[in-house]
């Protein structure tokens, strides 16, 4: 059986009853500790066991946790590393540190999340970074186009002390966020249903003129212009009904996220344009982070480097052997099952890309926000110390293979 059936023999009235027993959180958190085929019987026991466990004392700090659109099904295919992120700093903390798991946009959604962090009406949020680049805009530092050459370039500078400086501090001081975990991807276009019957995508050219969703990212709409790509902005839960209806030729996202947000019944080609980042973050408050004694804060440090490195694994292999967007493709995937083509374009047309809309090659098109985000991080210039940090471990580097690093420690 497949991850994409897992929790299918369990409805969602069945789930509600479970949580209207022992609590959403902690039958998510139960939830997503399956291996294999779920039960009614065995999620109601794992969800006793869960809550025992964590209410078996007074929590110090209670955190709310906004996970936009993830449930504990939808995290086993797109790793983002929430609920390990939750159950991890619960169990390190000794259930002083209590999360309730918010997902399923119940209280905010891809767009929303950072501002209600910031507004104090949750504590921990995750949404992608481009999303959320509307309310924090600071965000958009990852977002120059080609700045990353593959997934371990994203994966090492997130791993780097120097990430620190660069985009953590900033964040921080200019938007009240403390900038915990990301799981790493590239963009590409994802092309709806009336691409099903054409050739697969194999040069750029092919994209030229089509209309394409295009995230909260300010920077990610340079380079869709430059490219041709026509960006019409269009929230990521309209996103499907658009494809479905052609009101657009596709999306500019990642593979996992066509995967896990059930867009694959209406994608029939994941073209790798690896063009920006895709980059589904989990960040918390920082006023929150700073009301935590020194232990907790800590303790909160080290359960984010350790999503980090299990997002880091865990996606890798989710890209693969669960969303199919691999060369040759594996059977059971939900890519296969939904007829949905990889297109993985040669490295010329790629480099075209890069030549017609990069900051390296076409400058002026970046300057006012690359002026902008170099005067929020102190004068430094954001796009080359970037760009430079990615170049440091080999283009063609296995992302697995990238050492997890803890980061504040320089």
């Amino acid at each position: 059986m497949s991850l994409v059936n897992k929790l299918s023999k369990i409805s969602r009235r069945d789930l509600f009853r479970v949580a209207g027993t022992y609590g959403m959180s902690s039958t998510l958190l139960a939830a997503g500790t399956f291996g294999g085929a779920m039960s009614l019987a065995n999620l109601a026991s794992a969800a006793e066991s869960t809550y025992d466990r964590r209410f078996s004392k007074e929590a110090k700090h209670t955190l709310k946790f906004g996970a936009s659109g993830f449930n504990a099904r939808n995290l086993l295919i797109e790793r983002a590393g929430a609920l390990e992120f939750a159950r991890d700093l619960e169990a390190r903390t000794d259930g002083e540190i209590r999360i309730e798991f918010i997902g399923d946009n119940q209280i905010c959604g891809q767009l929303s999340c950072v501002e209600k962090t910031q507004q104090g009406i949750i504590d921990i949020y995750a949404a992608s970074t481009q999303n959320s680049a509307g309310g924090a805009p600071y965000l958009n530092v990852l977002d120059y186009a080609f700045m990353f050459p593959g997934r371990a370039s994203q994966y090492y500078f997130l791993y780097s002390p120097e990430s620190q400086r660069i985009l953590r501090d900033p964040l921080e001081k200019r938007h009240g966020l403390k900038f915990l975990f990301s799981h790493c991807e590239l963009r590409g276009i994802q092309l709806g249903l009336g691409w099903e019957d054409r050739p697969t995508v194999t040069k750029l050219e092919q994209l030229f003129g089509t209309k394409n969703r295009v995230t909260g990212t300010q920077l990610g709409r340079i380079a869709m212009k430059a490219l041709n790509l026509n960006p019409v902005p269009v929230a990521w839960e309209e996103t499907l009904d658009g494809l479905k209806q052609g009101l657009i030729d596709g999306a500019e996202t990642w593979a996992s996220a066509v995967a896990y947000a059930n867009m694959s019944p209406v994608v029939s080609q994941s073209v790798d344009l690896k063009f920006f980042c895709g980059t589904e973050h989990t960040s918390m408050s920082a006023s929150v982070f700073d009301s935590l004694d020194g232990a907790l804060q800590d303790a909160v440090m080290e359960s984010a480097y350790w999503a980090q490195a299990h997002v880091q694994a865990a996606n890798e292999a989710a890209l693969v052997k669960t969303v199919g967007f691999s060369d040759p493709q594996l059977p059971d995937t939900i890519f296969v099952e939904n007829n949905v083509r990889p297109a993985f374009l040669p490295e010329s047309e790629i480099k075209l890309a890069e030549e017609m809309c990069s900051p390296e090659f076409q400058p002026q098109l970046w300057q006012e926000w690359r002026d902008r985000l170099n005067g929020w991080a102190g004068g430094i210039d954001t796009y080359q110390e970037i760009y430079d940090i990615a170049r440091r471990v080999p283009a063609d580097m296995k992302p697995e293979n990238v050492e997890p690093r803890r980061w504040w420690k320089g």
